[in-house]
């Protein structure tokens, strides 16, 4: 089919935004650690420095072999680069917008703020331990959470001993803080 009556672009700027990418409430700060930031920022280097330039010698590879449209290397290699670019363009915009916070800086450490790690219970006796981090970080699975989710919401600003109240669809639920801890100064703290 002529290209003139399909809509293919090669800059989907629409996809910007990883799928796996919380979106951040409007007005908000896109906080991230100190340590959240460096992996993002290593990433970026990765794909710029090390994965895009091997690809294009790929690409480049396959196109000098001829016919492309059915060259398996050339159009495997155009799709990667676009994930690539993709994937860089969005963390370069979240980058630009990231306001990085050193939890260990935290003055007020009996409170539960950006960073904490804190360990609590449900109604049930449950412990969880969960360090509240930011969107671009957070790993439900692995306990840290994100600054924005509703079990962090319900923790923030509470201190060790208090008793928050958690509201989700599935219905209410008392979380009762045991501990709340920060990294130290220089240190890589969290779960």
């Amino acid at each position: 089919m002529n290209k003139a009556f399909v809509k293919e672009s090669d800059n989907d700027d629409d996809d910007d935004l990883a799928p796996e990418a919380a979106p951040l409430p409007p007005g908000t700060k896109n906080y991230i650690t100190t340590q959240g930031y460096a992996r993002l920022r290593a990433e970026l280097e990765q794909l710029m420095n090390e994965e895009r330039p091997s690809v294009v010698q790929v690409v480049s590879w396959a196109a000098s072999n001829g016919d492309r449209s059915e060259n398996g290397d050339y159009l495997y290699g155009k799709k990667r680069l676009r994930e690539i670019d993709r994937r860089i363009r969005f963390l370069t915009k979240r980058l630009e917008m990231a306001e990085v916070v050193d939890p260990s800086l935290q003055p007020n450490k009996d409170q539960v703020f950006f960073g904490a790690t804190v360990v609590y219970s449900d109604k049930a006796g449950e412990e969880f331990r969960v360090t509240i981090v930011g969107v671009d970080e957070a790993e439900p699975l692995q306990g840290r959470i994100s600054w924005i989710s509703p079990v962090a919401r319900a923790l923030t600003k509470a201190r060790e001993g208090d008793t928050v109240v958690l509201r989700t669809p599935a219905g209410v639920d008392e979380l009762d803080i045991l501990e709340v801890h920060y990294p130290e100064a220089g240190g890589q703290g969290g779960v």
